[in-house]
C-alpha cells in the first residue's frame, strides 16, 4: 500500500472498486505528464437544496473524489505517482435557490489536500446545474500531473 492509500486508511477511508465508463470514453487519458480524468457522478441521487442537504452533498463530493482516485490507481498503478492535483471541475445538481456550490465541492478539495498536502491544492470550478446524468447530485472530473 502506498503513502496516499495509507493516509486514506488513517482517515478511515478506502478506495472503492474502480467504475468502468458507462459510454464510449476512457476513464483517463494521459498526455505527456498530464492525466485527464473523465467525469464521474456520485452515488448520491437528487437535487441539492431540496432532496439532498448540503452536508450530504459535500460527503458525496468527497466520495466521488475517491471514485476518481480509484480509477486513476487502476490506470496508472500507484496514486503516489501523482505529483500535483492541477484542476477539479465540480458540478452540483442544484435547486434554483441553492447558492453554495463551492462549499459542496469543498468535500472533494479537502480530501485531495488532506492526502496530497500543498500538491493537492488546485484550480477549481464549482457550478450549479439543473440536471446531471442518472439524477446524480454531484459530478467531478480532474486533471493531475504525474511524476517522471
Amino acid at each position: 500500500m502506498g503513502r496516499v492509500e495509507t493516509l486514506l486508511a488513517e482517515m478511515g477511508l478506502s478506495l472503492p472498486a474502480p467504475k468502468a465508463p458507462v459510454a464510449n470514453y476512457l476513464g483517463t487519458k494521459q498526455y505527456q505528464n498530464l492525466l485527464y480524468v473523465s467525469g464521474r457522478v456520485s452515488e448520491q441521487r437528487g437535487q441539492v437544496g431540496t432532496e439532498v442537504s448540503a452536508e450530504k452533498a459535500k460527503l458525496a463530493a468527497r466520495d466521488t473524489a475517491l471514485d476518481l482516485l480509484a480509477i486513476i490507481k487502476s490506470d496508472i498503478g500507484n496514486l503516489d505517482r501523482i505529483s500535483s492535483i492541477l484542476k477539479v471541475q465540480g458540478f452540483v445538481n442544484s435547486a434554483a435557490s441553492f447558492k453554495t456550490q463551492p462549499k459542496v465541492i469543498d468535500g472533494a478539495s479537502e480530501l485531495l489536500i488532506a492526502v496530497y498536502g500543498e500538491s493537492g491544492k488546485h484550480a477549481r470550478t464549482a457550478t450549479g446545474v439543473a440536471q446531471l446524468p442518472y439524477g446524480a447530485s454531484i459530478q467531478l472530473d480532474m486533471v493531475v500531473e504525474l511524476a517522471g
